[in-house]
């Protein structure tokens, strides 16, 4: 008995010290973890001196993409009106959305560059990455959509509601319609009615680009059907022809798209007879006389001057900035002579409309998807790998694009609407 008494102490002791070792190793992991926290990321930007300012573009292509030559533009513009010499710009063109973005980045700031600005989605990890580590520069990246949760402190996304210079296009794309085949209601057959819209990818910028189109030549031609096709490419001249040539030849009779070269409209210009054709980026009134309706852009001076600046000032740059037509971000591009009689006019009308709010794009009631008109719609916002949607962004009837983030999260297919292989 005494035996067994004696062990049992023995256990007793044994699993007390082991408690405490526990206890004692728990206190310590405790202790590390509060003297040793992991450090938050502060980032204290400073004010930059004009003359001290020095910016790098990164452009995915050259001035042959209509895309690219927009961004360009814009900020030779922006240069010029701020007042900055010419050495206080450095473009880099060609960069792909790899690793070489990153490198780019590392040499522009190598270069002495403070304010970096990359113009394609898939740039935004690699600027992302180089804003991790050079705390001191501003990066700024149009269509991306990590800045409002990565919260990086340098890092900014910018974008602009597009969609509106897209539904006016639209206006003026119903009217070329009515003009050319409308009897004396002015109602135009179904046939003659379909419409096509060379795509680049099935991204929600590309979607909502042509769904707001596709609804501003509904707002003139009720009975308007899309078939669109995608390039696969932002940048493809001969597939973005060779795509607009196959949607004529399936008898749309009108060609929008959102891709960057003169492949569609040349591809319009050439046919027999020619395709009213609506752009995007350009003009090309002059090279496409007789095809040309209108086109839209966002113009991205407004908000290069902006950051510049904000940075001289060291005043504060929203995570996410959203361009509208009040900040002269969204731009309809000239008139074509190929655009029917009153679109002028048709145009300011309906822009006051969209301005006072009597008019809004994505007005629920004036679509439906799968024959039903939606009441609530989630979007991916807050963007994960899984695009996993997060926030309801339908509200009073309107789905609200652009208010929870510059760029695009609209990713519906409306009825209406074919997506051809």
């Amino acid at each position: 008995a005494k035996m067994a008494k004696l062990k049992e102490k023995r256990m007793k002791k044994k699993v007390l010290a082991l408690v405490l070792c526990l206890a004692l190793v728990t206190a310590l992991v405790i202790g590390l973890v509060a003297c040793n926290p992991e450090e938050e990321r502060v980032v204290n930007l400073k004010p930059i001196a004009k003359e001290d300012i020095k910016i790098g573009l990164i452009c995915l292509h050259d001035e042959q993409s209509t895309y690219d030559k927009n961004f360009i533009d814009a900020m030779e513009e922006a240069v010029s009106e701020l007042g900055l010499k010419k050495d206080q710009l450095i473009i880099k063109k060609g960069i792909p959305e790899t690793e070489k973005c990153y490198n780019t980045a590392v040499e522009l700031v190598e270069q002495g560059c403070n304010i970096i600005f990359a113009d394609s989605f898939g740039h935004e990890d690699h600027i992302m990455r180089a804003a991790e580590e050079y705390t001191d520069v501003r990066f700024f990246h149009a269509t991306g959509t990590k800045a409002h949760t990565a919260d990086l402190g340098n890092y900014f996304n910018a974008f602009a509601s597009i969609y509106e210079g897209r539904y006016l296009a639209g206006v003026a794309a119903g009217m070329k319609l009515v003009q050319l085949y409308g009897d004396a209601q002015g109602k135009v057959s179904d046939a003659n009615a379909k419409i096509g819209y060379v795509g680049a990818f099935p991204y929600a910028e590309v979607k909502s680009g042509y769904t707001s189109f596709f609804l501003g030549v509904r707002s003139i031609v009720p009975n308007a059907t899309m078939e669109v096709k995608f390039t696969n490419s932002w940048y493809d001249e001969a597939a973005e022809k060779t795509t607009a040539k196959a949607l004529i030849q399936n008898g749309c009779k009108l060609i929008s798209q959102h891709a960057d070269s003169m492949g569609a409209p040349t591809a319009c210009k050439e046919a027999t007879p020619s395709v009213p054709n609506v752009t995007y980026n350009i003009s090309t009134e002059k090279d496409c006389s007789g095809s040309y309706v209108i086109g839209s852009r966002i113009n991205w001076a407004p908000y290069y001057k902006f950051i510049v600046e904000s940075t001289i000032n060291n005043t504060k740059i929203p995570y996410d900035w959203t361009g509208t037509v009040a900040t002269k971000s969204v731009e309809l591009l000239e008139i074509g002579t190929a655009a029917a009689p009153g679109t002028a006019e048709k145009l300011e009308e309906v822009k006051a409309a969209l301005a006072n709010g009597t008019v809004k794009v994505f007005d629920t009631k004036n679509f439906t998807v799968k024959g039903q008109h939606i009441t609530s719609f989630k979007a991916d916002v807050d963007s994960d790998e899984a695009f996993t949607p997060d926030t309801e962004v339908v509200e009073n009837g309107v789905l609200l694009e652009s208010k929870f983030r510059s760029a695009p999260y609209f990713t519906l297919d409306v009825d209406g609407i074919t997506l051809l292989a």
